[in-house]
């Protein structure tokens, strides 16, 4: 019987996860964002998918959710997903899927730490019947940021996001697709409003780790 309503709960959770239900999971996601309620579908169990972090620029009208499928399982798999707000709703742009880059808990992380996430076209760039340039269309990208207990919160770019229980969270942003691979500056902040350290468009570690291995050396 516990056996097979593990099977029922699997292919309950994989058919929310494929085809026209992923969408209409991922827009329900969005929505208790905006609202500010818990990214967590209440009736989803975490031991199935979990929502480890959403986030969404309504000015820019973009979004980005993390998910981790089966996050208990050796198979576990990792889920990010690219939102637009284009022709009235949230549309899926694009994302990636695969096993988790870094298993690390956050414990691990002195005070940031940044990862690359996913990137899309917008949907703009891609049917506009007359691009002026490839080079200055929309580009939608996001990055898994992990953070230290002596964090408040984060800027990216000019928004703030508060650090999390979980101190994990997902950053979204739009650029020119000439410059897609560059992030925005990410700055964390201490409890005080005190900058702890920072990492810029192209850095692979942030301020502070490198003040740390300058002094073991």
């Amino acid at each position: 019987m516990r056996a097979g309503y593990r099977r029922h709960m699997r292919a309950w959770g994989e058919a929310q996860w494929t085809g026209p239900r992923s969408e209409t999971f991922l827009r329900g996601v969005v929505r208790r964002v905006l609202s500010r309620d818990e990214p967590q579908p209440w009736w989803m169990p975490r031991r199935v998918l979990t929502v480890v972090s959403a986030d969404v620029d309504a000015t820019a009208g973009v979004g980005a959710i993390w998910i981790e499928w089966r996050p208990k399982s050796p198979r576990m798999r990792e889920h990010l997903a690219l939102l637009e707000w284009y022709g009235e709703q949230w549309r899926c742009v694009g994302g990636g899927i695969g096993p988790e880059d870094d298993p690390a808990p956050p414990a691990h992380v002195d005070v940031l730490d940044v990862r690359n996430g996913a990137g899309a076209l917008s949907l703009t760039g891609r049917r506009d019947p007359l691009p002026p340039s490839i080079t200055g269309a929309p580009w939608i990208s996001c990055a898994k940021v992990r953070l230290g207990r002596d964090v408040g919160h984060v800027l990216i770019g000019g928004r703030r996001i508060e650090n999390p229980e979980q101190r994990r969270l997902i950053a979204v942003w739009t650029s020119p697709y000439v410059s897609r691979g560059a992030r925005p500056v990410i700055v964390a902040l201490g409890h005080d409003g005190a900058e702890l350290s920072r990492i810029g468009p192209h850095d692979s570690l942030d301020t502070h780790t490198w003040a740390r291995l300058r002094e073991e050396l």
